[in-house]
């Protein structure tokens, strides 16, 4: 994120940055609620100090610990969020997994995230196995919840605080090779078939349940698609940064 921070300075100088480089490497596995709390609360302090709002970016599943930040935490005043290439719709795609979990595949993962175990991890918190849908949602402790499909007493909030925001930017790419499927970086999945349902036909978007078709429909949601961009070179790439990031935080 530092060539991000860099080239917004550099366009824009005086501007006042802050990377939030917590949870990196193994901790990246700390779970999502936790990670949401902890830097949470740097978030707020930030916050605190810039009344007038903020402008946040999370970049992979950084974009959905801010998403979940943003949703918890009424006291962020956030102008502009964007989401650069972040599971935000779940993930199904194990590819990238085999590091941390030798011999993982996707057909099978369930079987370890869908447990108490399992949901000791971030991915764990995320996974959405499209057929095992009655287990994610007896077992995720988090995807659901900010996106609610499992109501709480926490779901009313959780949708007023996303609506607070002046403006959500979604980013994703076909040629992604990480986030699976590519369009859950714009709120689409699969179905129970494993074809991909676009956001705007999703129950989330047309049910309204966290206020994506309000954002939609007051002008406020932007999704922009860019091909041929790797997952590992989004937050690398100083034409993504100049192309789709800087006109949004102008």
């Amino acid at each position: 994120m530092e060539i991000i921070k860099h080239r917004i300075q550099e366009k824009h100088p005086g501007t006042v940055v802050y990377n939030v480089d917590r949870f990196e490497g193994w901790s990246s596995l700390e779970t999502m609620w936790h990670q949401v709390i902890e830097i949470g609360q740097d978030v707020a302090n930030i916050s605190s100090k810039y009344p007038q709002g903020i402008n946040v970016i999370g970049y992979s599943q950084g974009g959905l610990v801010a998403r979940g930040i943003i949703q918890t935490f009424p006291n962020i005043t956030v102008d502009t969020f964007i989401s650069l290439s972040s599971p935000q719709a779940g993930q199904y795609g194990a590819g990238f997994l085999h590091v941390v979990f030798p011999g993982l595949v996707k057909e099978t993962a369930y079987e370890l995230f869908y447990s108490r175990v399992g949901q000791h991890t971030s991915v764990g918190n995320y996974w959405k196995d499209p057929y095992h849908l009655k287990l994610y949602e007896t077992y995720s402790v988090y995807l659901p919840y900010i996106n609610n499909r499992i109501k709480s007493n926490r779901s009313e909030d959780f949708k007023a605080n996303l609506l607070k925001v002046k403006r959500l930017v979604l980013i994703g790419g076909p040629d992604d090779q990480v986030i699976t499927p590519w369009q859950s970086s714009q709120f689409g999945y699969y179905d129970v078939n494993e074809t991909v349902v676009e956001m705007r036909e999703q129950n989330i978007y047309l049910e309204d349940h966290i206020g994506l078709r309000a954002l939609d429909e007051s002008g406020r949601l932007h999704v922009v698609t860019v091909p041929g961009v790797n997952h590992f070179n989004w937050h690398m790439n100083v034409s993504i940064v100049d192309d789709c990031l800087l006109p949004y935080l102008d």
